[in-house]
């Protein structure tokens, strides 16, 4: 007994300074963080980091150029047609299983937003995105952002996106380093990750 009265002595006697409230919404939250900064051009920061992550990058390709002989490609409601010429595609309607969407040779989609200083590119399942079961069977997931999308930093991308929409966001192709720190790619996702910026 006498050592948990002196924790929590010493816990109150910490505590002693810091204002008391009953809810924590009444704690103020500062929000002055730098929500963006100067530095390198985003799209060149953008291929830099999405090449560390070693995804594939392609500048001003035609989107149906890049996908055709790619196989069967699944694709979102609200793709649009340029992307699509040429390209022997799938579609998610009716929903199909995960097996079926396993056994399609990749998916094409586009993206909610990008952020440049880390890599990363967020969907949130609206057109020509789809629902997230998607961009995570397939092996394949050829992605196209647009310049307009691509923003510097994560606070950005977050004023973007509407948060009650269901976010994926994608840093480079699926790997994990868990077993004797050797990287192995495609182990909770997509093992190759294109992505076409127009």
């Amino acid at each position: 007994m006498a050592s948990r009265e002196t924790i929590l002595a010493r816990v109150r006697s910490a505590l002693a300074d810091v204002p008391s409230t009953e809810t924590p919404d009444d704690v103020p939250v500062p929000r002055d963080y730098q929500h963006t900064r100067p530095g390198p051009d985003l799209v060149e920061l953008f291929v830099d980091r999405l090449m560390d992550y070693r995804a594939v990058v392609h500048l001003d390709t035609p989107v149906a150029e890049l996908a055709r002989g790619r196989g069967r490609l699944m694709v979102p409601p609200g793709t649009p047609g340029e992307w699509l010429s040429g390209v022997d595609v799938a579609r998610d309607d009716p929903p199909l299983t995960a097996t079926e969407l396993d056994h399609l040779d990749g998916v094409l989609t586009g993206c909610a937003v990008a952020i440049a200083e880390t890599g990363t590119i967020i969907l949130d399942g609206g057109p020509a995105q789809g629902r997230r079961a998607l961009t995570l069977v397939p092996d394949h997931h050829l992605c196209v952002v647009h310049r307009e999308q691509i923003v510097r930093t994560v606070p950005e991308a977050l004023q973007r996106l509407d948060p009650t929409r269901p976010h994926t966001w994608i840093s480079g192709p699926s790997a994990t380093s868990d077993i004797e720190l050797d990287r192995i790619e495609g182990v909770h996702g997509p093992r190759t990750l294109e992505v076409a910026i127009l």
